[in-house]
């Protein structure tokens, strides 16, 4: 009897073993996605576009065209900004009595530009994540869509 470690996304066939399997730091494919590299190699670019992320890296060739990083990231990006905002809208109220057009010009364009640059990033750690973890088509068994 063979025990599969639990809640990894994939399976070892009887031609491999866990142990020849490459080994995917999760912490290091991250922190790669964060800084928008490739999560297998940290080299190549991870963004054709802003948020179109490219079909395989130019230095390594490991392709990212099957990832599934679509609610995650703006999900991410509203609870950090959300939270950021609210709370530094919380300190600046307790401390002075700003007038409404005040707080307007303050918090709508920190609202946005923070959106706006947290959004990459988040995205490429997704990337990251889903890569280190094998999920959608990186290296993992993906499930059957037949019917």
């Amino acid at each position: 009897m063979t025990m599969q470690p639990k809640g990894l996304a994939f399976e070892a066939s009887d031609e491999t073993s866990l142990r020849d399997i490459a080994i995917r730091p999760l912490w290091r494919s991250i922190g790669r996605g964060l800084l928008m590299r490739c999560p297998k190699c940290g080299e190549g670019k991870l963004f054709a576009g802003f948020l179109r992320s490219v079909d395989s890296c130019a230095v390594c060739g490991e392709v990212m065209q099957h990832h599934r990083a679509d609610d995650l990231p703006p999900y991410l990006t509203v609870f950090i900004v959300g939270h950021l905002v609210v709370a530094l809208f919380m300190g600046v109220e307790e401390v002075t009595s700003l007038p409404l057009w005040a707080h307007l010009a303050i918090w709508v364009p920190a609202t946005l530009l923070l959106s706006l640059a947290l959004l990459r990033p988040l995205k490429g750690g997704t990337i990251g994540l889903q890569w280190a973890l094998r999920m959608h088509g990186f290296g993992g068994s993906e499930p059957s869509h037949d019917h």
